[in-house]
């Protein structure tokens, strides 16, 4: 079972026959001794500090309170495994100030809750375990002195083994009320110290590291794609068309050389479409002279003429440079098939730790980003860098695709 709580909800002879009331036990009888510790650690802190806040000494010894509070909420959490197993140990409070002189209120709490409620509450408890142990040995007992335990006199043997039955229900029942009160304390400090929206907040930095994770994977598969073709197939066409680039010297005229002749052409153009292709996996511009200089190479592919605006310094994040030259030469294409325009305009700077694209254009407008998949495959990969991307296309133009990505 995963926690004390499943357990204690679960079968009751395998609850009983597990170590769940063990360390329940073991959870509850600690906080007694832990909690007075505290409770004159917390005192001694505030007597010294009212006693002398009259010459400023005090201020200091109050402010060790902070101090003392991430102490015991760093005992707690580790306590915690106790009855959660799963709680990882020394886990931070993922919302609270991490600056050290700042008051974490939820461990103060802790600490308050521990020096005060937590162990009288658990000390009672304790204090009642030994009644049903004597309640089993009272046949053992009975034969040396009479016996009584919380008003039971016990003094033969049949009243003896009855005392035996009493213990063993005694028992079932602090077993299942230890259980519960560790579970409802250790529950209200997990609460505490990790409460549930911190949870949600976690979880949410785990998932937006797990999505950069697939984007910066996703670009080295892409690169070693580009290395294979580039390093691959594009030599064995390099020497497939020097190969019939020969064969045309060494044959005569006549049908067989028509056809070598139309085979190199037909390879020649297999290899300007793989280094098409290869450009278009991943620019080798990009990786060695970084966004600039491919958004320069963009522009002069273009058949539309584009004018530049690049306030960039320095190399970008590679997962940051890819998805700008993707934005860029899918809006610059669709400029070229779609705008119907005379000329388009590409904008890019660094604002407030990102990076900011845009592109405008002077066509007809009405650009729509359900219409294909080029938009909407931008738009993928921008989220999954936490970006933006925002489209403003009236009817009749002019057309503004706005990138807006995070450089961190």
């Amino acid at each position: 079972m995963s926690d004390a709580w499943t357990a204690v909800r679960g079968r009751p002879a395998r609850f009983l026959a597990s170590a769940w009331p063990w360390r329940s036990l073991a959870y509850v009888g600690g906080t007694v001794p832990i909690g007075l510790v505290w409770l004159i650690l917390l005192l001694v802190v505030l007597c010294v500090g009212v006693a002398t806040i009259v010459v400023v000494a005090g201020m200091f010894v109050l402010a060790g309170i902070p101090t003392l509070a991430r102490l015991a909420a760093a005992g707690e959490r580790r306590r915690l495994r106790l009855i959660f197993p799963r709680w990882p140990v020394g886990r931070p409070h993922p919302l609270r100030d991490r600056d050290q002189g700042r008051v974490s209120w939820p461990e103060v709490g802790v600490t308050v809750l521990l020096a005060t409620v937590f162990w009288l509450v658990d000390a009672v408890v304790v204090v009642m375990l030994p009644a049903p142990v004597v309640l089993l040995l009272a046949p053992v007992l009975v034969r040396y002195d009479v016996l009584d335990v919380v008003g039971w006199r016990v003094d033969n043997t049949g009243e003896a083994w009855a005392a035996v039955a009493a213990g063993l229900g005694t028992l079932v029942l602090l077993a299942y009320a230890v259980t519960a009160l560790a579970c409802g304390q250790a529950a209200l400090v997990r609460h505490l110290l990790d409460p549930p929206e911190a949870r949600l907040a976690e979880a949410v930095r785990q998932l937006r590291r797990s999505r950069s994770g697939l984007v910066v994977a996703f670009e080295t598969e892409r690169r070693r794609i580009e290395r294979d073709l580039h390093d691959g197939v594009q030599q064995r066409l390099v020497a497939l068309t020097m190969t019939l680039g020969s064969a045309e010297l060494d044959l005569p005229d006549g049908p067989g050389l028509d056809l070598v002749r139309e085979a190199h052409h037909q390879a020649e153009q297999a290899l300007a479409d793989l280094r098409t292709t290869i450009r278009g996996i991943h620019p080798q511009v990009l990786t060695d002279h970084g966004l600039a200089a491919a958004v320069h190479e963009i522009a002069g592919r273009s058949p539309v003429p584009v004018h530049l605006d690049l306030a960039l310094n320095g190399r970008l994040p590679p997962a940051v440079e890819a998805a700008a030259y993707f934005f860029v030469s899918e809006n610059l294409t669709n400029v070229a098939r779609h705008a119907r325009a005379r000329s388009a305009q590409v904008h890019a700077w660094t604002e407030d730790d990102a990076l900011i694209v845009s592109v405008v254009d002077d066509g007809v407008g009405g650009a729509d980003p359900q219409a294909g998949t080029g938009l909407a495959g931008l738009r993928a990969r921008l989220d999954a860098l936490d970006g933006d991307l925002r489209i403003t296309s009236p009817a009749g133009g002019p057309t503004q695709v706005r990138m807006t990505c995070p450089i961190g």
